[in-house]
């Protein structure tokens, strides 16, 4: 059974490579609009569902994961920031303050009617940083593209403080529950999920246990 991810992350792919699973890439063609009569983590998980919805239709005979990630604080969305001087306001919101990270998980097999989403959610601190740490971040640039102007991933580890939940829902793929769906419909994995989160073979994910 071949896998298609729908995404355009280059983070999603290079989590669910690590299950050492064959699979292609596909953009989603879904349009993202978000909506404030939505609950942030229902949006994850209906953006998730869409993505892999639009890959899955022309593509019926395949199994297709879809994945979407939101910033929630205090009950307010936080996109991805459109210009430096945005993600210094979203950074400056998040600042000594703990918000969550939802990441939606879509699998659809349109063939054998195969539908299923959820929602992991994660919690991180951010350090109450002082102006040059702010300031050095927003001159890597990390901070575009990227939800919640930070990248667990990259520098902005060095504004976290701690996390509660699982490492790769941040990053962007709930790792641990992807593998164990994909296993419930058939999916022989070649690597096993404990053996990879014991490892953390992944950038930064050992500084966060």
């Amino acid at each position: 059974m071949k896998l298609i991810l729908a995404s355009i992350s280059p983070r999603r792919r290079e989590l669910l490579s690590l299950l050492g699973l064959p699979f292609d890439v596909i953009p989603p063609t879904c349009e993202e609009i978000p909506s404030l009569n939505r609950a942030p983590c229902d949006q994850a998980r209906t953006f998730a569902h869409d993505k892999a919805e639009s890959v899955a239709l022309p593509y019926p005979e395949k199994l297709v994961i879809g994945s979407d990630t939101v910033i929630e604080i205090e009950g307010t969305l936080l996109g991805k920031p459109q210009d430096l001087q945005e993600a210094e306001s979203m950074l400056r919101k998040l600042q000594g303050h703990c918000h969550q990270v939802h990441t939606g998980l879509a699998l659809i097999q349109k063939a054998i009617n195969i539908s299923v989403a959820f929602v992991e959610t994660a919690h991180v601190w951010i350090k109450d940083f002082d102006e040059k740490e702010l300031r050095e971040y927003l001159s890597t640039e990390e901070s575009l593209g990227k939800a919640g102007a930070y990248s667990i991933q990259g520098e902005g580890a060095k504004l976290i403080e701690k996390i509660e939940g699982d490492y790769p829902t941040i990053v962007g793929l709930p790792l641990w529950r992807t593998a164990k769906l994909l296993e419930e419909h058939g999916v022989v994995l070649s690597r096993s999920v404990k053996e990879i989160y014991r490892l953390k073979p992944y950038a930064n994910w050992k500084d966060f246990d």
